[in-house]
């Protein structure tokens, strides 16, 4: 069964920095793309930035110039570099990994992320 695991959530002042990983495992398939998502408490959940397997990248206009989303060098990681934090980006950040075959989407559990004001 696919396996999709968040890390480096945490707490920080407004203006810090954290930086989000992901890795997907068990997968038989090649992955076509890669996302992260956020939900904030009374919000539906949101697309953050996502990234291609070409590695084209695409981000919310809420965090352009602020995050920066790259895959690492085993295809199956992702993280997502946040900077500049606000205390709007206070969510439960979801990474995803859509299979280039199907396009089924499976979904780690999330990582807490909270700015402080």
């Amino acid at each position: 069964q696919v396996q999709v695991v968040e890390s480096g959530g945490g707490l920080v002042q407004a203006g810090g920095s954290l930086r989000l990983s992901c890795a997907a495992s068990r997968i038989s398939f090649s992955i076509n793309s890669m996302g992260w998502y956020r939900q904030a408490p009374g919000k539906q959940r949101e697309l953050v930035a996502g990234i291609t397997s070409g590695g084209l990248t695409n981000y919310a206009d809420l965090v352009k110039g602020r995050f920066t989303i790259s895959r690492g060098n085993a295809k199956n990681t992702v993280y997502l570099q946040m900077d500049s934090l606000k205390p709007e980006d206070t969510a439960v950040y979801y990474c995803t990994i859509r299979s280039a075959r199907t396009g089924n989407d499976y979904w780690g559990q999330g990582t807490q992320v909270t700015v402080s004001s």
